[in-house]
C-alpha cells in the first residue's frame, strides 16, 4: 500500500526537518520545512524577525497598569497613555512618546472578530474606558479608607499583607484592566488577526510569499512578518526573544507570565512548548511555503492559548472561593483572587475554538458570568462558593480539563 502523505521527522545538528513526502508515481516534490532549534530566521545573511510593535505596546501597557495604584493620577493622564497619539508626551520614556503605536486602538480590533462588528468592539472599549475612570472617580477619593459592602476603599491581606483597593463591589479594576486586556489586545490580536487567513493571505501575500518578495525596505515577506506579530503579542517583552521558554513567565504581565504559570501547574506541563514549538514550525513552515503545516500550527495556538485564558479563569474563581471558605475571611485575598478571575473571564470572549472559529464563549455568555459574579446587590461581598463553583463547571467544560486540574 501505497501512503499520498506523511510526515517524517528526523533530527540534523539541532534542527527539525519535517518533510511532506510524495508517493512513488507523484511528479510533485517534496516540500521540507525546516524548523531552527530557536526562533531564529535568516534571509542572505539578515533576520527576517521583526515585532517592534508588539513590543511596544506591551511595555505601553506595563506603565499603563501601574497607573492605577498611583492616586495622584488624573483620568486624563491615563486615558492619553491608553490612547497614545505619536509624540505625545505621555510616558516618561522618550521612545514610547515618539511611537504612533497605542494600546486602545489594537484592544478589540482583529479582522476576524471586529471588522464587521464595530459596535461591539466601541462596548470592549468602553469597558476598558470605564475602569479608567472608576479607579480615579470611586477608589483615588478612598484610597485611605477602609472598604466595606457597598462603599470602595482600601483592604489589607491577613498578616501584614498587600493593599487592596476595591470599588464598592470588592472588584480592583487594574486587576479587571490587566487581566482583560490579555485577551482584548494578546489574545485577540494573536488569534484572531496575525493568525487568521485574511491577515496572512491578504491581497497578494501568497504570491509574494513563494516568490521570495519581500515587503518595502524589509528583509521578510508581508506573511512572514504577520506570523511574527502574532508572536510578539506573547512573547514580545521576552529576555531572550528567540528563546524565550528559557525565562516564561518572568518577563511581562501578560500572556507570557500567564503561559509560564500554566506550565508550573503538573497538570499542564508541556503547554509552554507545544505553543512556542507551534509558533516556530508555523513560521518554517511559511518560509517553506507549506501552507497546509501553517494552517495546522495555528489552529494548535488557539487551542493552546485559548486553554491558558480558560485555566487561570477557574484557577482563580477557585482559589477566591476556597478564600470565602476560610474561617476567618481574608476579603483582601479573596477580592483579589476574584478580580484576576474576573479579567481572565472577560478576556473568553476572545479565544477561538478551531473547529468552528468562534471563540469558546460569546460576548453574551461571559456577560452572563460576568453577571454571575459581580451581579449581587453588593457584587463580590455577596458571591457565593456554590456560584464560583458552577463558573467553574461551565468554563471547564468547554475544555478538555476538569475544575480539579485547574483549581490547584
Amino acid at each position: 500500500m501505497k501512503i499520498k502523505s506523511v510526515f517524517k521527522i528526523v533530527c540534523i545538528s539541532g534542527t527539525i526537518v519535517l518533510g511532506s513526502c510524495s508517493s512513488d508515481d507523484d511528479a510533485t516534490p517534496i516540500t521540507q520545512v525546516e524548523v531552527p532549534a530557536t526562533y531564529e530566521f535568516l534571509r542572505e545573511g539578515e533576520s527576517t524577525v521583526s515585532f517592534s510593535g508588539q513590543t511596544t505596546r506591551i511595555a505601553m501597557a506595563e506603565v499603563i497598569i501601574s497607573q492605577f495604584v498611583d492616586n495622584t493620577n488624573t483620568e486624563a493622564i491615563i486615558d492619553a497613555m491608553f490612547d497614545h497619539q505619536e509624540n505625545a508626551d505621555d510616558f516618561e520614556d522618550a521612545d514610547l512618546n515618539a511611537s504612533d503605536k497605542s494600546v486602545r486602538s489594537k484592544t478589540a480590533a482583529s479582522r476576524d472578530y471586529f471588522s464587521s462588528n464595530a459596535t461591539e468592539a466601541a462596548a470592549i472599549k468602553a469597558d476598558f474606558d470605564a475602569w479608567i475612570n472608576g479607579q480615579v472617580d470611586e477608589v483615588f477619593p478612598n484610597w485611605a479608607i477602609t472598604a466595606t459592602a457597598g462603599n470602595p476603599g482600601v483592604l489589607q491581606e491577613a498578616g501584614g499583607g498587600s493593599n487592596r483597593y476595591v470599588n464598592a463591589k470588592g472588584l480592583e479594576y487594574n486587576q479587571a484592566f490587566a487581566k482583560s486586556l490579555i485577551g482584548a489586545l494578546m489574545t485577540d490580536q494573536a488569534l484572531n488577526n496575525y493568525l487568521g487567513t485574511a491577515v496572512l493571505d491578504e491581497a497578494d501575500n501568497v504570491t509574494n510569499n513563494d516568490n521570495g518578495i519581500v515587503a518595502d525596505g524589509s528583509t521578510y515577506t508581508t506573511m512572514e512578518h504577520k506570523w511574527d506579530e502574532a508572536y510578539g503579542y506573547v512573547y514580545g517583552a521576552s529576555i531572550d526573544p528567540a528563546n524565550p521558554n528559557a525565562t516564561i513567565g518572568d518577563d511581562d504581565s501578560f500572556l507570557n507570565k500567564y503561559v509560564g504559570r500554566v506550565e508550573d501547574d503538573a497538570d499542564f506541563t508541556g503547554i509552554a512548548d507545544d505553543i512556542y514549538n507551534a509558533f516556530k514550525l508555523g513560521r518554517a513552515a511559511i518560509v517553506a511555503k507549506n501552507y497546509t503545516v501553517r494552517d495546522e500550527q495555528a489552529a494548535i495556538l488557539r487551542e493552546k492559548i485559548s486553554e491558558v485564558i480558560a485555566v487561570r479563569a477557574v484557577y482563580y474563581l477557585q482559589q477566591g472561593k476556597a478564600a470565602l471558605e476560610a474561617g476567618t475571611v481574608d476579603y483582601a485575598s479573596a477580592f483579589h483572587d476574584l478580580s484576576e478571575g474576573f479579567g481572565f473571564v472577560y478576556s473568553l470572549q476572545f479565544t477561538r475554538n478551531s473547529d468552528s472559529n468562534t471563540p469558546y464563549f460569546t460576548r453574551t455568555e461571559v456577560q452572563s458570568l460576568i453577571d454571575d459574579l459581580m451581579g449581587g446587590t453588593n457584587g463580590l461581598w455577596d458571591v457565593t462558593p456554590e456560584t464560583l463553583d458552577t463558573m467553574s463547571e461551565t468554563i471547564a467544560s468547554k475544555f478538555d480539563f476538569t475544575v480539579a486540574q485547574a483549581g490547584s
